[in-house]
């Protein structure tokens, strides 16, 4: 909306957004295995085997593809895990953790307002030079694939038409 409110035509919109795509990092951590076992992305043998060790897998997306980041065997293993890779992120891709106009935080969540809450109040005390952080659901299209209890967190490269 900002760069249609700059007068930008649909195209040019088009090709800054595509060209500024692979300037986000997102990590999912799953609550459950059902639904990709559902949706034919693992067999039912790993997600019998992952529902056993009560794995809450790691998802990442770098651009277009949704990959496996990591396993972990918590909750609160699996936050950690998406932090560090966030911190990662904004350190080696996103102008550093002492650029604090230069990146959006968000949470995303699937049914799981709570924990995405408490997810926030942590993410805004270990990361306070990005001010609030942003919360919101994940889209049917994605979270039908997920399953509830999903927890995501964001970080964002600000385009340089933000004000």
């Amino acid at each position: 909306m900002m760069l249609a409110d700059m007068g930008k035509s649909a195209k040019e919109i088009h090709d800054i957004l595509t060209a500024d795509k692979f300037n986000s990092s997102i990590y999912i951590m799953l609550d459950t295995l059902y639904y990709l076992k559902k949706g034919g992305r693992i067999t039912p043998a790993v997600a019998a085997l992952g529902t056993l060790l009560r794995l809450k897998p790691v998802l990442q997306i770098q651009g277009e593809k949704l990959d496996t980041y990591a396993k972990a065997r918590t909750a609160k293993q699996g936050k950690e895990i998406m932090i560090d890779a966030v911190k990662r992120d904004i350190e080696n891709r996103f102008g550093g953790l002492d650029n604090p106009g230069g990146v959006f935080l968000s949470i995303a969540h699937t049914h799981n307002l709570e924990a995405a809450m408490e997810f926030k109040a942590e993410v805004e005390a270990l990361f306070p030079q990005f001010g609030e952080v942003h919360v919101d659901e994940l889209s049917l299209v994605i979270a039908c694939h997920l399953g509830p209890g999903a927890l995501a967190l964001t970080a964002t490269k600000k385009l340089p038409y933000y004000k």
